[in-house]
């Protein structure tokens, strides 16, 4: 099998170093970048399973790229970054991020959240190869293709990101539901993070937002949690 193939993305090479290390020895292979120009060119020419990506970096910074690049990437985006303020990491959640692991951090929380990404990755990919799966809501209206990744809504492609993906798939899977942040959370994400809650709500926002109506598919129920109201072709 394979190593997955990693992007560091971080103009501290003393951090880069010791991450990348750390990470090597855990049988990933390493590509690394100083900045987020250097990064956009990598990216092109390589098909990477994980970025890791540092916020604070000159020439363009961590948000920037990961805003150009969410669309074109599907694989998981994991933030770090030296400012821990709540709003800083809404931010990076809605431009697309998939975990935000603040400075200073311990090097083994770092590598136990990219093996779990990874780990959740693989498993998605494995189970929709063995689950036949097309979900059609409303007459085809919404269609979502559980083997490709690929959402269809009134026969146009949506562009989602993996853990939009995910948690509309779970969503969908349990229609008429109500599920709370938290068990989305465990289903997603698993209950070995030491992650942020808020982490479903800026994800479900954002799916919501691609999904036109907004109202009509995941409808929020006040202080319960999120379902899923599509009818089941």
């Amino acid at each position: 099998m394979d190593k997955p193939l990693i992007l560091l993305v971080d103009d501290d090479r003393a951090v880069k170093q010791v991450l990348a290390e750390s990470l090597e020895a855990e049988g990933h292979s390493i590509i690394t970048a100083e900045n987020g120009i250097d990064a956009l060119k990598l990216i092109a020419e390589h098909q990477f399973d994980l970025i890791l990506l540092d916020i604070m970096m000159p020439r363009m910074d961590g948000l920037e790229l990961c805003q150009r690049i969410r669309d074109q990437f599907p694989g998981p985006i994991v933030m770090i970054s030296g400012r821990d303020r709540k709003a800083d990491k809404v931010i990076g959640l809605t431009l697309g991020a998939d975990d935000y692991i603040t400075k200073p951090f311990e090097i083994d929380e770092v590598v136990s959240r990219v093996k779990a990404h990874l780990r959740r990755e693989r498993r998605a990919r494995n189970a929709s190869k063995t689950s036949e799966h097309v979900l059609s809501f409303d007459g085809g209206a919404l269609v979502i293709h559980k083997d490709t990744h690929e959402v269809y809504l009134h026969y146009k492609r949506l562009d989602i990101s993996t853990k939009e993906f995910q948690i509309l798939s779970y969503l969908a899977e349990h229609a008429g539901k109500v599920l709370s942040r938290e068990e989305i959370y465990e289903a997603i994400w698993g209950t070995q993070d030491a992650g942020d809650i808020h982490t479903v709500t800026v994800h479900i926002k954002n799916l919501r937002g691609k999904l036109v109506d907004q109202n009509r598919y995941i409808k929020t129920i006040w202080g319960s949690g999120y379902k899923f109201t599509g009818e089941k072709d």
